[in-house]
């Protein structure tokens, strides 16, 4: 059927303008030579397309109902191997549809009605009529057959079955879409907040630090405010805090010689320190004495014993410091906790802490070799390792009470000269309290120590197990005093002692410090051996009958 015979109602010339959205199965500006020129589409197309309206190939409505009645009108139909259509497409704006899976279906369209082709163009715009069976075939013969079918549009690309919405009504269409709820509303915006929150202060941040690392902001917030500076008396700080008010510097010398140590105070607003720290002072010096307050002023010699390495100074004015206690020696065991309070190289106050590692260690302090003018001081030491260094000899080594057990004398080292002395490395002595107490007693009440002995002079080149008696006179003198403490207990030249009060003797040095550290009057027990058979004696000590005072 032919275009004339189609009802003009509804058409549109073919010299009307084209309406607006037309399909554009072809560009207006494509010209014959870029048509002949169009490749051909490949065969990955496929061979058929689905309709995008859902409709058959008989035009039945897919959605259910009778296909329309009426006159056809002959659109064009062809069929291609290389594209497949969609079954139907309807267009409200052009009225037109399109019916055949391979193109084999009718075009119809008011707006291109019009003479000479099937397609209502002109006899200008290159087309031709061309019917075919919807499903192919050969075509029907008659004036609109023959021929071969012209090529698809170049541009009508498949897009699958249901690329256009479904008709206005159509069963499982979508009804019209809701508002938003309130609740989606409100989340939204709250999390639009928070979002934009959240880039503000990265933002603020990064703005405001600083490019050199510091941040003014910083802080490690407040003190604590909780506790209390008092400690239990008990404590190594409750201690402490007893025990260095009684502490003093003491530093002596002349003008070309000084020495520096550390002292206590006793009863009467005396000082105990060390003999070797104001030795100085003897030969014409100064002493100068600091309390705990700072208050500074002068002292003088009351007594000193080189041979006990102790001695007593009397300040000017104590600035009302509180007195020490003194403890007892005797009570002392291994493992016991002390703490050693002095001014280490100058440095008043100080207060370290340790245990007792050993007692009756021997050390001798001064001259071994007799060259010195100071007489050798034996000492039957405390061992601690509560940290001392020079400066705090003749400072107080006391118990867990704050009582005085011993006064700081000496350190091992690891070299005798000061230019190789490194400081404590633990090993630290301190002279028995008992012994300072009755040295500093006698000091203050005669200006002189007693010097405690058993009469005997000892062999030093003997090798054995034990202290060996001299076996015949030696430098003048017998090897055992005529009625001295020995001579009565009934010991002889050439005897080996072995123990004194069950401590067995190492050397000679040992013995002396040992007898030295006794009171005179005291009673003590000797182990000896003589022609191979062990003895037991029990002897008195004495006093030396005129001690050689010393200046005071």
């Amino acid at each position: 059927m032919t275009d004339e015979t189609r009802p003009t109602e509804g058409r549109t010339p073919s010299d009307s303008p084209e309406p607006q959205g037309r399909p554009d199965f072809l560009p207006a500006d494509d010209s014959p030579e870029q048509q002949d020129r169009r490749p051909e589409p490949p065969a990955s197309f496929g061979t058929s397309w689905g309709d995008p309206s859902g409709r058959t190939a008989s035009g039945v409505p897919p959605y259910g109902g009778s296909p329309p009645s009426g006159p056809s009108y002959g659109a064009p139909s062809f069929t291609n191997p290389s594209f497949s259509a969609p079954t139907s497409y309807e267009s409200p704006s052009y009225g037109s549809s399109y019916e055949g899976p391979s193109y084999g279906g009718s075009y119809e369209s008011p707006a291109y009605g019009g003479g000479g082709s099937s397609f209502g163009g002109g006899p200008d715009n290159g087309t031709r009529a061309y019917e075919a069976p919807l499903f192919g075939g050969p075509p029907p013969s008659g004036p609109a057959g023959g021929g071969t079918p012209p090529p698809p549009p170049r541009q009508a690309l498949p897009m699958g079955a249901g690329w256009a919405p479904p008709p206005p009504g159509a069963q499982g269409s979508p009804g019209p879409r809701r508002a938003p709820s309130t609740v989606l509303l409100v989340s939204t915006a709250l999390a639009i907040a928070l979002v934009a929150s959240l880039l503000g202060s990265v933002g603020t941040y990064l703005l405001t630090r600083s490019s050199d690392g510091n941040d003014p902001s910083y802080s490690l917030g407040p003190l604590p405010t909780t506790g209390a500076t008092n400690r239990e008396p008990g404590s190594v700080a409750g201690v402490a805090a007893r025990v260095l008010p009684s502490v003093v510097s003491i530093e002596a010398g002349t003008t070309t010689e000084g020495a520096s140590g550390s002292g206590f105070l006793i009863k009467n607003g005396y000082v105990v320190t060390n003999n070797h720290v104001v030795s100085l002072a003897a030969k014409g010096g100064e002493i100068r004495i600091m309390f705990n307050n700072r208050k500074t002023t002068s002292g003088r010699i009351v007594g000193r014993d080189p041979g006990s390495d102790l001695a007593v100074v009397k300040p000017e004015d104590t600035f009302g410091t509180p007195e020490i206690t003194l403890g007892n020696s005797d009570q002392v065991v291994v493992g016991d906790p002390v703490i050693a309070i002095g001014s280490p190289l100058g440095l008043t106050g100080t207060v370290t802490t340790g245990i007792v590692s050993s007692l009756n260690r021997p050390v001798i302090a001064g001259d071994e070799s007799g060259a010195s003018a100071e007489e050798t001081a034996y000492i039957s030491a405390i061992q601690t390792d509560a940290a001392i260094n020079p400066g705090n000899s003749g400072g107080p080594l006391v118990n867990g009470k704050g009582e005085v057990v011993g006064v700081n004398s000496a350190i091992a080292t690891l070299g005798r000269s000061e230019a190789s002395q490194s400081g404590s490395i633990g090993l630290g002595f301190a002279i028995p309290v008992n012994q300072t107490r009755r040295v500093a007693e006698e000091l203050i009440t005669t200006g002189k120590a007693k010097r405690p002995k058993i009469g005997v002079v000892l062999d030093k080149d003997y090798k054995g197990q034990g202290v060996k008696i001299a076996s015949g006179p030696s430098g003048g003198r017998q090897p055992v005093d005529a009625n001295g403490p020995a001579d009565k207990a009934g010991l002889k030249a050439g005897d080996v002692i072995l123990e004194i009060d069950g401590l067995t003797l190492q050397d000679g040095n040992e013995l002396i410090a040992l007898i030295r550290s006794k009171a005179p009057g005291s009673k003590i027990t000797v182990k000896y051996q003589r022609a191979g058979q062990d003895r037991t004696a029990t002897l008195t000590v004495m006093a030396e009958d005129e001690p050689t005072p010393t200046p005071s």
